[in-house]
């Protein structure tokens, strides 16, 4: 009992145990932070790394060589092969549409893979998401002007570029493809019939 207060005043006190789920996501922080990173890929790794984890290596190969050089970014990629310009565009694209609309992939520095990620969606077989993407493109080319106007670097001009913005209505359109044709499973088909536009052997 003195041991337990002397604990207790020096601010020893027993920590609450994690539930399942906090448990699980410490689970899941440290399988990210210690996943094997490859600086270079050749076919006999890429034939080793399971589909689950196939898109995550691949993207971390592109980064390790892009050295971080983000303000050249678009630059940088555009010496890649053609698969790596498909995977890595339409990568960017899809996660940006799936947090926020395409409204959000144009108004963030991603915006400049516009034309990339339509002939990189072509390039890996993914026909209805190119063709979505080629009517997103054509719109925003229409607005580009108004909703640039919407770019101060603010939250709050950020949020009111979605007011009557006609890229909303293909939101939608993306979410229900995705629930039909998975981009993922087309990417990693292209990656592993295509290995050498994304190894250095």
């Amino acid at each position: 009992m003195i041991l337990t207060s002397i604990l207790s005043f020096f601010g020893c006190k027993k920590q609450p145990e994690k539930s399942k789920d906090e448990i699980e996501m410490d689970k899941i922080l440290d399988d990210w932070n210690n996943r094997k990173i490859y600086k270079v890929l050749t076919s006999e790794i890429i034939d080793k790394i399971p589909d689950d984890e196939l898109e995550q290596a691949v993207f971390d190969n592109i980064y390790e060589n892009i050295k971080n050089d983000f303000d050249n970014e678009f630059e940088n990629i555009n010496k890649l092969s053609n698969g790596q310009q498909a995977f890595w565009s339409t990568w960017v694209l899809e996660g940006e549409v799936n947090n926020g609309g395409f409204n959000q992939f144009y108004f963030n520095s991603s915006g400049q893979f516009f034309e990339m990620a339509e002939i990189g969606f072509k390039t890996i077989g993914a026909e209805k998401y190119a063709e979505l993407t080629t009517r997103a493109n054509k719109i925003y080319a229409v607005n580009r002007e108004r909703l640039e106007e919407f770019d101060d670097g603010t939250m709050e001009s950020f949020s009111e570029s979605y007011k009557d913005n006609p890229l909303n209505k293909l939101d939608d359109e993306f979410y229900d493809l995705g629930d039909k044709e998975s981009v993922s499973e087309l990417r990693i088909k292209y990656i592993r019939e295509h290995k050498t536009e994304f190894t250095i052997e």
